[in-house]
Parts: C-alpha cells; sequence; structure tokens
C-alpha cells in the first residue's frame, strides 16, 4: 500500500495531541454557584468564553490530524523513473 510515513506520523501526532487536549480542556469547565455577585459572574462569562474557544482550537488541531492521516494514504511520491516518462514511437 502506498502510504507517505511523513505525512501519516505528523497527522497521528497532531489527531493524539488534539484529542488529548480536548480531553484536559474538557475536564476542567468552569463552574458558577449560587449569589455569585456581578464582577464573579462577568469572570465566570470569560473563563467559559475561553473555555469554549480552547475547545473549538483543539477540535480544529485534531480534525487537521486526521485529515493528514486520510492524505497520506493518497500520497504518491515521484519517482526519478516516472519523471523521465518518454513516449516511443510506434514502429512501422
Amino acid at each position: 500500500m502506498l502510504v507517505d510515513k511523513k505525512i501519516l506520523g505528523g497527522g497521528l501526532a497532531m489527531l493524539a495531541v488534539g484529542m488529548i487536549l480536548l480531553v484536559i480542556i474538557n475536564s476542567s469547565v468552569p463552574a458558577g454557584k449560587p449569589g455569585m455577585t456581578a464582577e464573579e459572574i462577568i469572570d465566570l462569562a470569560e473563563k467559559e468564553q475561553e473555555n469554549k474557544d480552547m475547545n473549538t482550537l483543539a477540535s480544529i488541531l485534531t480534525g487537521l490530524g486526521f485529515l493528514l492521516v486520510l492524505i497520506s494514504f493518497g500520497a504518491r511520491r515521484k519517482n526519478k523513473e516516472s519523471a523521465k516518462k518518454t513516449e516511443k514511437k510506434p514502429e512501422h
């Protein structure tokens, strides 16, 4: 099977790092409590937005890693012999 090992390795690394980041980010979701002041509510909203943004970035990293893995199965390296294809004239 034709697989470009460099692209596959990079894709698997990005996929693994992205998934690990997703697990870490999703395990530390900020939570509110009853009786919060207005300043605490604003701080909580900022932390929730930051968590959501980091989750989006980790998801993009995971998606790009997956795409690289898929691309690695279709990538072909050019051989020097295939680049020098010459057309043979038919002999009559």
